[in-house]
């Protein structure tokens, strides 16, 4: 995959760039896939569900509504996600476990980190358009996202 920069570069009239709110916490810091999205406030029921699902090289999205209060990732579901084949996941929330999660072989970039798991009430939705970051994000979207930030495309970019 071409650096985030050389991608903003190369496509800078197609594409949409997240502020830059994200901390990289996963063992992979480059990663791409076709997206897959989850909204959510303070329930990871859904996160679990899709990461037990092969992930085909896919980036879950889940927007947390940038939520401080919990973590709604952590290393179970990180190592969970890295067996399934996932690509990578960027949390607009909180995750926890960084010491396991930066041992997995994916990409995870979240806001930041709290100790507090989540609630289990079967909350949130699959496959909703998202807003955060300054920036809408589909489903079917394409991620491109390393150490310089996240970029999302309507088309996948053959990089």
């Amino acid at each position: 995959m071409l650096p985030t920069a050389d991608i903003s570069d190369k496509y800078s009239d197609s594409i949409r760039i997240l502020k830059p709110l994200f901390r990289d916490y996963g063992g992979v810091k480059s990663f791409s896939g076709k997206v897959k999205t989850i909204k959510t406030l303070d329930d990871n029921t859904k996160v679990r569900s899709a990461l037990e699902s092969e992930g085909n090289g896919d980036v879950l999205v889940i927007d947390g509504q940038a939520s401080l209060n919990c973590a709604l990732l952590g290393g179970n579901l990180a190592a969970l996600a890295s067996q399934n084949n996932w690509s990578g996941i960027i949390v607009n929330g909180c995750i926890r476990d960084q010491l396991e999660i930066k041992e997995e072989k994916i990409g995870v970039k979240a806001l930041n980190s709290n100790p507090k798991k989540s609630n289990k009430n079967d909350g949130g939705e699959f496959g909703v358009d998202l807003n955060f970051a300054d920036t809408d994000i589909s489903e079917g979207d394409y991620i491109y996202a390393d150490e310089d930030g996240i970029i999302i495309s309507k088309e996948d970019l053959q990089i």
